[in-house]
């Protein structure tokens, strides 16, 4: 038998044979076609399980068109809204980039706090806002460059450069060296009357400017609704220039000056005879306006040497007749292109003499206006020219007797006397008094009981004060101006044991009165909402704004504002006073009437609105 003889094989895998290793290949082939399977599906599922996150909702703004609010008595043309803002494009604001460098120079303040001159938001020289048919203002200095740095200057130089800016055209390349004010004002009038210059400077932003070699200068237009024959009558210290259509209407400079500029000379009969502030008035050129055309003007008016400045335009219509005043003056209109405010009436009056001119009277130059109907108020304020604050409704006095109600169902009308400890007195209709035990009375008569038996409180008023003197004129003579500002708060106090946990209100009225009249006024009023808890040691305290009083003599005569008194109220939730304090009794007894004088406010002694006491006469005016 021939032996079987095994020898090596060619196996797939060394080793092992080739059966066995196909085997395992098969299976591993097969294990392997099965995990894909697997994760092919497990993949599928949960791609199909898979859900998007629902949009997220995010809130959407409502865009909606800006309103403009435009005054009711308003009906403006397209061409009357044309300003002076229109001109820029001639005339570049090449200041905006060199502000900076004016940041530690004249606006800079005094220790910290802001220099706001007190002479009202709608003063002499207009507003901080533009209502579209304004003119609008700044002041020029030349003793600064547009960066505010300082430049040489003396009276000579400071006359040319005004002569030649005005003979040339008003062009504005002459002043585009020089510093002009940050802030404008928008003036409906010219109407500054002699004031200090050095408060000027103030109310367009720059408090530290120097109040010579400086002028204001306004831009606008000249339009009327109808035809219109008239002319201007008007004076400036130290000068005034007026400019309608490029042609110079008026001129007037003080005294000495006025042979300087020798371009223009007045033709009107009865120039420089009528006084006007501190001087007597020159007559313009005629101008006739057609109806709703507007004509280019520009007004210009300042001081060389400090003191006081004053620009004042008035009006005369031809063949109009004016009454006059114990002088024998005419009483011609001020110029304006809106009816005067009571606010800048009030605010003219503080400067200039009574009696000079008319405030509530005349033509009015836009050329949308139309006269008040003989019932308006605007009419009546015309006719009396002093303005008076509405009356407040008599209040109805509300009856101690009332109901009250007990826990077992049972009530009663009668009126709290006092609480003993755990009782309640109470006397009802026919005067009988009985006590009734706390803990019968429903919640709502509890709440009464707390509220009608207030805390005990002390009441303190202080003011604090910083005094700033300026008026850095060149010549020394005038006399300067001080500044008084004045913050004013209060403190409350509970001095009573019994816990208190309603809410109270408290005001304060801070009062000032007239140097040189007899006037009062509301220097600051504020009001706060508190309640007197332990962690505040039961007491509260506010205060109120920065007020400026300005002390300073025109005409040798001092005038000005001036702390008075002040009134502090306390009222409960239900509005009713359960505390206050003041030196001034009449201040509280006519409460109602002073909750609606406004802060500015001038009022008399038994607490009606009125205008200021009026400057005195000057005894010498200038002549122009």
């Amino acid at each position: 038998m021939k032996k079987k003889v095994v020898g090596k094989s060619k196996g797939v895998v060394k080793g092992a044979p080739s059966g066995f290793v196909v085997s395992l290949l098969v299976h591993a082939a097969a294990l392997m076609l099965a995990g894909l399977l697997v994760v092919f599906t497990v993949s599928q599922k949960e791609e199909q399980k898979f859900e998007p996150p629902a949009p997220v909702e995010r809130p959407k703004m409502k865009l909606k068109k800006p309103k403009v609010k435009v005054k009711k008595s308003a009906k403006p043309k397209p061409t009357t809204r044309i300003v002076t803002k229109v001109q820029k494009a001639t005339m570049p604001d090449i200041q905006l980039p060199e502000m900076s460098g004016m940041a530690d120079g004249m606006v800079r303040g005094i220790e910290g706090f802001d220099l706001v001159v007190d002479l009202g938001d709608a003063n002499v020289f207009g507003a901080a806002k533009s209502i579209g048919n304004d003119f609008e203002g700044e002041v020029y200095s030349l003793l600064h460059d547009r960066r505010g740095g300082t430049m040489s200057m003396d009276g000579d130089q400071f006359r040319e450069i005004l002569r030649k800016y005005v003979l040339s055209g008003w062009k504005s390349s002459v002043l585009s060296r020089f510093y002009r004010s940050p802030e404008k004002r928008y003036a409906t009038n010219i109407m500054v009357p002699p004031i200090p210059t050095a408060l000027a400077p103030g109310v367009f932003g720059v408090p530290e400017l120097e109040d010579y070699y400086l002028f204001i200068k306004y831009e606008g237009k000249l339009v009327h609704k109808t035809d219109i024959k008239f002319r201007f009558w008007g004076i400036g210290d130290a000068y005034i220039f007026v400019n309608v259509d490029g042609k110079e209407v008026l001129l007037s400079a003080w005294n000495a000056h006025y042979s300087y500029f020798d371009w223009w000379s007045s033709s009107a009969s009865g120039d420089r005879t009528h006084i006007l502030g501190n001087q007597r008035m020159v007559g313009g050129d005629w101008i006739e306006l057609k109806a709703g055309q507007p004509l280019d003007m520009k007004v210009l008016f300042g001081e060389w040497h400090g003191g006081q400045v004053s620009g004042m335009l008035l009006v005369e219509v031809e063949g109009v007749e004016y009454p006059r005043n114990s002088r024998g003056a005419p009483l011609y209109p001020v110029f304006k292109t809106e009816e005067l405010t009571w606010d800048s009436i009030t605010e003219i009056s503080r400067f200039l003499t009574d009696n000079q001119c008319s405030l509530t009277t005349g033509p009015v130059f836009n050329d949308f206006y139309e006269p008040p109907s003989p019932d308006s108020e605007t009419n009546l304020v015309a006719e009396a020219e002093t303005p008076v604050a509405p009356q407040p409704e008599p209040k109805v006095e509300e009856s101690p007797i009332r109901l009250w109600k007990f826990k077992d169902g049972k009530d009663v009308e009668a009126e709290l006397m006092t609480v003993m400890g755990n009782q309640v007195v109470l006397k009802n209709a026919r005067g009988k008094q009985v006590k009734v035990p706390i803990d019968s009375l429903t919640e709502e008569d509890l709440s009464y009981i707390w509220l009608s038996t207030p805390p005990t409180l002390d009441i303190n008023f202080e003011k604090t004060t910083q005094v700033r003197q300026f008026g850095d004129t060149q010549s020394g003579s005038a006399p300067p101006v001080r500044g008084n500002f004045m913050t004013f708060s209060t403190q409350i106090e509970q001095t009573s044991s019994l816990p208190y946990g309603f809410g109270l209100q408290a005001e304060f009225f801070a009062i000032g009165s007239e140097i040189g009249g007899n006037k009062r006024m509301l220097l600051d009023y504020q009001k706060s909402d508190f309640t007197l808890v332990k962690a505040k040691k039961f007491k509260h305290s506010f205060k109120g704004s920065k007020v400026e009083l300005i002390d300073y003599t025109l005409n040798g005569e001092r005038k000005g504002k001036k702390y008075d008194t002040f009134l502090v109220v306390v009222t409960d939730s239900r509005g009713k006073i359960i505390a206050y304090k003041t030196p001034s009794e009449t201040l509280y007894e006519n409460l109602d009437k002073l909750r609606n004088i406004k802060v500015g406010w001038y009022f008399d002694r038994d607490v009606n609105r009125c205008l200021p006491t009026p400057p005195q006469e000057y005894s010498s005016p200038g002549q122009n």
